[in-house]
Parts: C-alpha cells; structure tokens; sequence
C-alpha cells in the first residue's frame, strides 16, 4: 500500500463535499509531476486531504477506489484521474504550520513543493500526521 496527500481549495471542492458526495474523481490535475504519481496510485492506497488557499490544514482521509483513468475535464488524453473515497475525517485538522514544527516532516513535499497538488509520502509520515489528528 502507498500513501499520499491531495490538495485542494475548499472553496472548489473540499473535504465536506467529498463525504456528501461519498467519492469523487479526482479531475483537473494540470501537473507533469502529479500526473506521474496519480498514475502511480493504487486502489485500496490510503489518501490525505489537504485544504489549500483556505485553512491550510489536512482535514481528512480518503483512500483510492479506482486507478487512473482518462481524466474527464482534459482536453487532450494525456491528463489523467482516480477515483477517491472519502474514509473519515480527523478529529483534529493538521496545520501547515503545526507539521512545519516537526523535523520528521521537515522534507515532505507539501513543505517542500508547495504547488504540488498531489504527492507520495511514506507509511511513517502518514502515522506521524495521523497521530497529530487524534490530539
């Protein structure tokens, strides 16, 4: 299993939307690099969502239900999408500013490349944020 973080503006679509709608296709993902790791994920890979521009925080976990497929909004067939499933949300949203404190983040793309809308992280990484969600 692999783990990752997905961004996006609440404002476009945030967490609350994707556990009303239950799952979603993950579309309009306009990035050479993030395309490489959406074709990268697997289904059943467990996913943290991250709300950009707004609250800059990780508020929830989904988990990936369908591999990548033609994205639907692309004009041309090279761009691609998943399909993610909404698992929980946190009981306590993680901070941008609240992993910043944590060496052990320290070298994490949301911290490193900041416009990378999706990105792999390890298991180890995933364990650390979800624990900081439980306080």
């Amino acid at each position: 299993m692999n783990y990752w973080i997905v961004k996006s503006d609440p404002e476009t679509f945030g967490w609350s939307e994707l556990v009303k709608e239950k799952k979603t296709d993950w579309t309009g993902v306009r990035n050479y690099a993030a395309r490489i790791h959406l074709k990268a994920m697997k289904k059943g890979d467990k996913v943290l969502f991250y709300h950009s521009n707004q609250g800059l925080a990780i508020v929830g976990i989904a988990k990936v239900t369908k591999e990548f497929f033609q994205d639907s909004t692309a004009k041309d067939e090279a761009w691609v999408a998943v399909e993610l499933t909404a698992i929980k949300e946190l009981k306590n949203a993680v901070s941008l500013s609240e992993m910043k404190t944590k060496k052990e983040l320290s070298n994490i793309g949301l911290i490193k490349i900041g416009r990378l809308s999706v990105m792999p992280i390890t298991k180890a990484v995933y364990d650390i944020i979800i624990k900081m969600g439980k306080k």
